[in-house]
């Protein structure tokens, strides 16, 4: 249906719609002839690193509660989304992550060990390894969505078939460097992927009260770019969206806007307090679409899951949790000299004269 306003043809936002992407439902069913393109391999790997995600998660709440590391943003109820989306991704394809994509950084090269070190504050924490392609992460809300859109633009100047994917929660759409970032991009047909987590909150912010668009997924149309609504609790309907977006984008058929709908089962951060604003019933409700039991249930169905395999899983990651903790707490912490040789590549004459300073301060003191 169309509207006429002074004269010219006007989209009614009602008549909108965007079919959600959707492969396996929240009790493990789905269409055989869709399910069937999924080897047991792969179904296999995708249910580890999910449960694995879990259990970190979990493990780092705890961790923080206990005050071993510093405040911590959990993830619990989206790790479709993050395994998912990683899964499709190439190892040289670049993630401008915000600050809880912990499980996608960790299927991206990421040391378990790395995190630690930035969660206790040490610098060493958003220098990633030679190798792995995460650009550090950024607390800024949407800022690293014009990251994304200018490492896109680099690779295309250059030549390289490198995919950029910017991750960012619903509450950044509401930023305007998300807008500036899908119009540059689409203008310039920059290979780039806006993943947005559409967790349902911006800390105590709903969805409801941050846009009157029926989707996010929608707000494409405006950019001239293709938008996607994907079951975020579904890894393989966001698998098989992810890789679509990044095979196109590696084409060089542009951008695109993936939604992908799901929920934070626990607190904003540590620092919050999801009671205050959220009803008991409405976090049960989403329980139920809980996207490690709806892959559970298929794994146990065709007879590739145990409890056995379970439980030795679990002890498994937990022992991993606990050697990367006593490894970051063993390693060597640097100090504030340190921070001088972490922005800039040549430092600057100034920054020299800086750095010199008080490494000179330093030697008086006697402080190492």
């Amino acid at each position: 249906m169309k509207i006429q306003m002074g004269g010219k043809p006007m989209f009614d936002p009602d008549q909108l719609s965007v079919e959600v992407v959707q492969i396996l439902d929240e009790n493990g069913n789905g269409d055989e002839r869709q399910l069937a393109a999924f080897s047991d391999e792969w179904l296999l790997r995708a249910y580890r690193e999910m449960r694995r995600a879990r259990v970190i998660d979990e493990r780092l709440l705890r961790m923080q509660r206990q005050g071993r590391i510093g405040t911590y943003a959990p993830f619990s109820g989206q790790e479709a989304a993050q395994i998912g989306s990683a899964l499709a991704l190439h190892k040289d394809d670049w993630i401008f992550p915000s600050y809880r994509e912990v499980a996608v950084c960790l299927m991206h090269g990421m040391p378990l060990e790395q995190f630690f070190h930035y969660v206790q504050g040490r610098l060493s924490g958003k220098r990633m390894p030679e190798g792995v392609n995460i650009f550090p992460t950024q607390i800024i809300i949407a800022a690293q969505t014009l990251h994304a859109v200018g490492c896109a633009w680099a690779s295309k100047l250059k030549g390289e078939p490198h995919v950029s994917v910017a991750y960012f929660g619903d509450g950044a759409t509401s930023e305007g460097d998300f807008h500036e970032a899908m119009n540059f991009a689409a203008v310039y047909n920059v290979p780039v992927i806006f993943f947005c987590q559409n967790n349902q909150y911006a800390i105590s912010v709903p969805y409801r009260k941050q846009t009157a668009s029926r989707t996010i997924a929608q707000k494409a149309l405006a950019y001239g770019m293709k938008g996607v609504l994907v079951d975020g609790n579904d890894v393989l309907a966001v698998y098989e969206t992810m890789k679509q977006a990044v095979e196109a984008a590696r084409r060089g058929e542009g951008p695109m806007l993936i939604e992908a709908l799901t929920y934070r089962l626990g607190p904003h951060t540590t620092a919050d307090d999801p009671t205050k604003y959220r009803r008991p019933e409405e976090v049960e409700a989403w329980r139920t679409k809980d996207p490690l039991y709806r892959l559970r249930v298929l794994l146990k169905r065709r007879g590739l899951w145990t409890e056995a395999q379970e439980e030795a899983l679990v002890a498994q990651v937990n022992d991993e949790v606990t050697a990367a903790y006593e490894a970051a707490i063993a390693s060597k912490s640097g100090s504030i000299v340190d921070a001088f040789d972490c922005v800039y590549s040549e430092a600057p004459k100034l920054l020299a004269e800086q750095k010199d300073e008080v490494m000179r301060r330093k030697q008086r003191s006697g402080v190492r």
